[in-house]
């Protein structure tokens, strides 16, 4: 894309207050922005990322403390455009943040320059229960959803289900960190499913049942947007989850931008139906019984494999942002089909091997090399401390296998004859009879 295209008098404000270090997606802004001559102020807490080493970063900010409020965020914000003293373009760069901005959209305007997002929008596909009603609205397939209002609820609904059932957190981002608690785990019993519902206060938001749909090869999609002023969709496309971590639920670790109508016309509908405007990203999963796709989420913020889809013109979804909210024309690029994404950290081989219709990785870049190095020997000490445990696990049984998992459909139970610990069933494997060869490399 030529620079010019972009208005560099324009800087832009990326937040996110997760404090994940191996956060690629915070990198892909960064450069994508910087290449273009766009001064990049960051906040977030990047002290050990590396992140912090990018030659695109302006200014780095010092992030809202964990767990902020809407108003911790806000204030956070202002305090950094109080120093740019400018309009700056923002992206929120998780869900937390992105619900905050939303939020705090009158306080925040003033300063920023916003998509018009519809109200409370954000927040409604952001959290996984509101997403279920959503899609019945506007009648975009959603896995069958229930959400429990006690522990024997939780139990029924799960037995209700089929066992191996989804259990979600509603609003993941709300989980207090060292809780040992996860955003989505693959629920094997009845007795798991009630134990869980016993943390709900802990979790800060609802426990949801979902239907599980297994994981499988060409079962898995994306598609990344930025829906512009007029609600047209630019900057992005369907892409195919080749490999994720973990494997089955986990992020895209290689990726491959590959047409997909049905997903693409599932998306646009959403999109229209709601009125949505601003950066998303879709996770669907195809029903190998029914050939189907189901949205599993919705983000309101880029995806962190945003950057597989730059088309011929160097447009993707933070460039155009940038661009219809300065009031520039979007060039007018192709498609790149094939055109592959990959993690080396978690895909190490992936990231070796041809590819014929283009590559872009996640953290080395030829004008950007000091976070690809920072990034492996931070990996290497992150290899080493999680080593021995992994090492432990080997040695004792194998658990059960979540792709490998047979869904059990059952019967209604009549109250009070539940059972107390229902099982689902699946065949042994031992731990690293499955394994990818990248999941083998990656020694984590």
């Amino acid at each position: 894309m030529s620079v010019s295209l972009l208005d560099t008098r324009v800087p832009a404000v990326l937040v996110r207050t997760d404090r994940n270090p191996f956060h690629h997606g915070t990198l892909g802004a960064v450069r994508s922005l910087g290449r273009a001559g766009v001064d990049v102020h960051l906040i977030a807490d990047v002290s050990g990322s590396p992140v912090r080493r990018s030659r695109f970063v302006r200014r780095l900010h010092p992030p809202p403390p964990p767990g902020a409020a809407t108003a911790d965020i806000a204030r956070a914000l202002l305090r950094v455009a109080a120093q740019i003293a400018r309009p700056a373009v923002l992206i929120p760069l998780d869900d937390a943040s992105a619900v905050a901005v939303a939020r705090a959209r009158a306080e925040l305007a003033p300063a920023f320059l916003l998509p018009q997002q519809p109200g409370a929008l954000a927040e409604r596909v952001a959290d996984k229960a509101e997403l279920a009603a959503v899609c019945a609205a506007v009648g975009v397939p959603h896995p069958l959803t229930l959400i429990p209002d006690s522990a024997a609820e939780a139990a029924a609904a799960a037995w209700r289900l089929g066992l191996p059932t989804m259990a979600k957190w509603s609003r993941p981002w709300l989980l207090p960190a060292g809780s040992g608690l996860r955003s989505t785990v693959v629920v094997r019993s009845t007795r798991q499913a009630r134990e869980l519902y016993l943390r709900t206060e802990e979790a800060g938001s609802r426990l949801l049942l979902q239907e599980f749909l297994p994981p499988g090869p060409d079962l898995d999609w994306f598609c990344h947007g930025y829906a512009d002023r007029t609600g047209t969709v630019r900057g992005g496309g369907p892409g195919r989850k080749l490999h994720a971590w973990p494997r089955g639920a986990g992020l895209t670790a290689v990726g491959h931008w590959t047409p997909n109508t049905p997903v693409r016309v599932l998306t646009e509908r959403l999109i229209g139906e709601l009125g949505y405007r601003g950066i998303f990203d879709l996770d669907f999963r195809r029903c190998a019984t029914t050939g189907g796709y189901h949205l599993l989420d919705f983000n309101p913020r880029p995806g962190a494999q945003f950057r597989l889809f730059t088309d011929t013109a160097g447009l993707d979804v933070v460039r155009a942002q940038h661009l219809d909210l300065t009031h520039r024309p979007m060039p007018e690029g192709a498609a790149r089909p094939g055109r592959a994404f990959v993690v080396e950290n978690y895909a190490p081989l992936s990231a070796l091997r041809p590819a014929p219709a283009g590559r872009e990785l996640a953290w080395h870049a030829p004008d950007d090399l000091a976070p690809g190095w920072a990034m492996w020997a931070l990996w290497a000490r992150h290899v080493g401390r999680r080593l021995p445990s992994r090492l432990r696990r080997l040695c004792e049984r194998a658990e059960p296998d979540d792709s490998r998992a047979r869904v059990v459909r059952q019967a209604a139970s009549p109250p009070g004859l539940l059972p107390d610990d229902s099982p689902a069933t699946s065949p042994a494997a031992s731990p690293t009879d499955s394994l990818t060869d990248d999941e083998k490399a990656s020694s984590c």
